[in-house]
């Protein structure tokens, strides 16, 4: 069957440091998911490169929908100015194709509408995740760990049942949470960390980040990380744990590679500890059976897989809620889940 491009969907999830778009076709599902690095905050040249590299690797729609975050950074002076100039840039770049936003409840607007929704559409992409999940299961906590942040999202009766809509209001209830897989600075994570029998309060340095601690306890999917180390460096165990003894003002050769992953081990219990403790919160709020599962998505689904052992709940991958096919499909679909669940709701209105 020859598809038609007119009928395909490319969802859009507009971030501060990745670009991410998943297609739908014309059979409604999922077939292609895609991430590159935008550095946003270093100019609007940055996101005009992220989409020309996606569409080097993606075929083109003529259906587009998209969500976003990257009206969080610095480059903007407000939410509302960067929400203004994402949708402008992306519907500068689809040249005439149809382009719909995001804004949560309300759904998915023409941009003349979005421009005058900015606070439904800023950083709305983890409710376009939530709401499919809704669509297919009853009862459940959707948990999305990415590279910074980790969302916390209640289903109930099939129902979203968020106490928080923005970042302000989620962030109170711990609904998100920032700490990720690989982009949270070592600093943010905790204020001391165990090291040969000492807990030793951290240096206020951007030395080390949450890729350092995953990839010298061997648990870091290199695809994952896309950004540079704090120092610039090699991305190796060895020099991740150099970086991480920055942090206490030791050096590499002072400990073996066992004694750095001890280290790193404390990092990463303190990291899951602090998702757990907003999971219980989130749950003491919104009570679910316990047979109601996580349902996991982000790069940090190995994590939401412990915390669901904690929980004792089962646990659900989001690739398979959305439907995906195939090994390498099903993996980049539950990394990049907003932007595959805003293709799928492009999809179907």
């Amino acid at each position: 069957m020859v598809e038609s491009v007119g009928r395909a969907t490319i969802g859009w999830d507009l971030g501060g440091a990745h670009l991410k778009a998943a297609r739908v076709g014309a059979s409604g599902r999922l077939e292609a998911v895609v991430q590159v690095p935008c550095r946003l905050w270093q100019g609007l040249g940055e996101f005009d490169a992220a989409v020309a590299a996606v569409f080097e690797r993606m075929p083109p729609a003529d259906n587009h929908a998209v969500t976003m975050t990257g009206e969080l950074v610095d480059l903007f002076e407000s939410r509302c100015q960067g929400v203004e100039a994402l949708i402008d840039r992306m519907a500068s770049a689809l040249n005439g194709a149809r382009l719909r936003v995001f804004a949560g409840r309300l759904g998915l607007l023409d941009p003349a509408d979005a421009r005058g929704a900015v606070l439904d559409v800023a950083s709305a992409n983890w409710l376009a995740s939530a709401a499919l999940v809704a669509r297919r299961l009853e009862e459940a906590l959707f948990v999305d760990m990415g590279s910074t942040t980790t969302d916390l999202v209640p289903v109930r009766a099939g129902r979203v049942e968020a106490r928080g809509r923005t970042d302000h209001e989620r962030m109170a209830v711990e609904e998100l949470v920032y700490t990720g897989l690989t982009r949270t600075p070592v600093m943010a994570m905790a204020r001391s960390m165990l090291v040969a029998g000492e807990r030793v309060p951290l240096m206020a340095e951007y030395f080390a980040t949450s890729a350092d601690v995953h990839r010298v306890l061997g648990t870091l999917d290199e695809s994952a990380d896309q950004h540079p180390a704090a120092d610039n460096g090699p991305k190796t165990p060895q020099a991740s744990a150099r970086r991480l003894g920055r942090m206490v003002g030791r050096d590499l050769e002072e400990l073996d590679m066992e004694r750095w992953r001890d280290v790193a081990r404390d990092l990463a219990e303190g990291q899951l500890r602090t998702i757990h403790d907003a999971a219980l919160r989130v749950l003491s709020a919104c009570p679910l059976p316990q047979g109601a599962p996580l349902v996991g998505a982000g790069a940090g689904r190995a994590v939401v897989k412990a915390l669901a052992d904690r929980l004792g709940r089962p646990y659900r991958d989001f690739a398979e809620i959305a439907g995906a096919e195939g090994e390498d499909l099903a993996a980049w679909t539950s990394h990049c889940a907003p932007a595959a669940a805003v293709a799928l709701l492009g999809a179907e209105g």
